[in-house]
């Protein structure tokens, strides 16, 4: 693991490879477990073939590793589609992550994709707002997993209704700008009230947006990655050697 900077309380941290990513996510939840003691930590994952990498890499090697029967999981996204589907980001997980793992039933929380979009916007408002710890009288997730496109997007918070990130609602109801496929959202409003907030984004095709995001670029403002802050907690950027390149 090579450690490049820290901006603020941005922490950047860059890995050789996908097993060493996986250990740098793991050692963040095992700090929070360690730091929490009287309940589960809760953690909000994402989609994405990046993230679907490093959990199938933690159920095949690190099954024994923590204790998770202690992380209560949650989804920052979801399409709109049924669970069975493969564009589901709760099918993805399940498969890679928790069946692997034996995960019980009640440590799940998932946005119902097959539930008409509005209605299970509330209802995941609803349920957030009674199963994660509140603080500032808003969810507060111990760990916050994001992803990053190419088009700088974050969550399902695309840069043409990047207008989402600031609603006062902790969901939103987002639309695909090239399928128009709908997909529940957290807001910012959510995201940025979590304890420690990990962007994990690889690939090339992504550094330039990376590095404009990172050293505060005027370009940047357009990408709505760029407007994840935790003034109250830590921001890692957990990044490989190709979209850290342009740093």
């Amino acid at each position: 693991m090579e450690f490049i900077a820290s901006y603020k309380l941005r922490k950047i941290l860059v890995s050789k490879n996908k097993i060493e990513l996986a250990e740098n996510f793991l050692e963040i939840i095992e700090e929070s477990l360690l730091n929490v003691k009287d309940r589960n930590i809760t953690i909000a994952l994402s989609g994405g073939s990046t993230p679907k990498d490093l959990f199938q890499i933690i159920a095949k090697d690190y099954s024994a590793k923590l204790d998770w029967n202690r992380v209560n999981f949650f989804w920052g996204d979801e399409r709109c589609v049924s669970p069975n589907n493969d564009e589901s980001n709760y099918k993805m997980v399940n498969e890679s992550l928790l069946k692997p793992l034996n995960i019980a039933e009640e440590n799940i929380f998932r946005i119902k994709g097959e539930v008409n979009p509005d209605e299970e916007k509330n209802n995941y408002q609803k349920l957030i707002a009674e199963k994660v710890y509140l603080e500032n009288n808003i969810p507060c997730f111990d760990i916050m997993l994001l992803g990053m496109g190419e088009d700088g997007h974050t969550a399902s918070i695309f840069p043409n209704q990047i207008e989402l990130f600031n609603s006062n609602n902790y969901c939103e109801v987002a639309v695909h700008p090239d399928s128009d496929q709908k997909r529940i959202t957290l807001t910012g409003r959510v995201l940025n009230n979590s304890k420690v907030i990990i962007f994990l984004v690889t690939g090339k095709s992504k550094s330039s947006v990376v590095a404009e995001i990172l050293k505060k670029s005027d370009e940047s403002k357009k990408y709505p990655a760029s407007l994840v802050k935790n003034e109250n907690g830590k921001l890692i950027w957990l990044l490989d050697k190709d979209s850290a390149s342009l740093l």
